[in-house]
């Protein structure tokens, strides 16, 4: 009886050593998921920056140029009679451009026309240059406004003279392109439509409003 008998210890080892082999086999099987989902992730985050760098960097938007202010020199500074209306005037002009792009703007050599009531009166060269990412370059420009050739209005210029104030526009385009780190060159150009005042009586630019 006593042969046959079977000892168990061996069952316990075979247990534990079946429980040895799925640990390992477990930890495994973890790793594996872990380093899927670090992928996942990864490329996850991966593919929002590449979307943020494509609606916010390469977003290009055209750059604008605007009149800030002016001031006028006493001479000359002619203002006419409503009876014998004329104006011969000298502004110093402050001009800016503004370029919110990542990138800078270079634009080409350009010409601002000063009307009054649709007739030019002045004119101005603006010289190339560049504003740098994200910035506004301001820049000063005389521009003489002078009376050759309104005679069509020559009697809306009396009445403007007697009110006070005379109504001005200006009209500009800058061409160039946004250069993003001396790879990507993308042609935009800078519009200028701006109306404005000049105060006869304090001898100012007022009212100056950019579209």
């Amino acid at each position: 009886m006593a042969e046959n008998e079977q000892p168990t210890h061996p069952m316990v080892a075979n247990e534990e050593s079946g429980s040895g082999i799925e640990k390992p086999k477990e930890l495994s099987k973890k790793k594996r998921m872990k380093c899927i989902a670090f992928a996942v992730a990864f490329t996850i985050f991966q593919t929002g920056v590449i979307l943020a760098f494509v609606l916010i960097v390469l977003r290009f938007k055209s750059p604008k140029f605007r009149v800030l202010s002016g001031s006028f020199h006493n001479d000359p500074f002619q203002i006419g009679t409503e009876a014998a209306p004329s104006f011969n005037l000298t502004m110093n002009t402050q001009f800016g451009v503004k370029n919110t792009n990542f990138g800078h703007f270079k634009y080409e050599k350009s010409t601002v026309t000063f009307e009054y009531r649709g007739t030019a009166v002045g004119t101005v060269i603006i010289d190339r240059a560049r504003t740098r990412a994200r910035s506004t370059r301001k820049f000063d420009a005389m521009v003489v406004l002078k009376t050759d050739s309104v005679a069509e209005n020559i009697e809306q210029l009396g009445r403007d003279i007697s009110s006070g104030k005379l109504p001005l526009t200006s009209s500009s385009k800058l061409e160039g392109k946004i250069h993003l780190m001396k790879l990507i060159k993308k042609k935009k150009s800078a519009q200028m439509n701006c109306t404005m005042n000049v105060d006869i009586q304090t001898r100012t630019l007022q009212d100056i409003v950019c579209k």
